[in-house]
């Protein structure tokens, strides 16, 4: 738990403007747009692929559909399922995809808040 509210700024992009806290997370998922994934990702230092975008789109839908974020044992059930491979093998293909993790990219590029539980490394 953080003793101090993280700084909210605002990011201007051709889709309107965005707010997001100090750490680069959108504070409403709900304004989450394909041009704020890109702009993330820039940021990150990650070109998007058509693999990043499944993933992406899987933590988008499952957001919709269950009212929260994805964890990411979810997230690697649908890698392993979607590439036939193993827990370890999604594992690897997550990493390759966001080589710093779950929470630090791949939640950031999908929208989501930044989860307040859990590690962003």
């Amino acid at each position: 738990m953080r003793a101090l509210p993280d700084p909210i700024s605002t990011i201007s992009l051709a889709s309107g403007n965005v707010s997001v806290d100090g750490h680069g997370y959108l504070t409403d998922p709900d304004n989450w747009t394909p041009e704020f994934a890109t702009h993330a990702a820039k940021i990150e230092g990650i070109e998007l692929t058509p693999r990043h975008d499944e993933v992406i789109s899987f933590m988008r839908r499952y957001l919709l559909d269950h009212g929260i974020m994805a964890d990411a044992r979810f997230v690697l059930k649908f890698i392993a399922d979607r590439n036939q491979t193993d827990k370890s093998g999604a594992k690897k293909i997550l990493f390759t995809l966001f080589p710093y993790g779950y929470v630090k990219q791949a939640c950031k590029i999908a929208g989501m808040k930044q989860p307040r539980a859990w590690s962003t490394g």
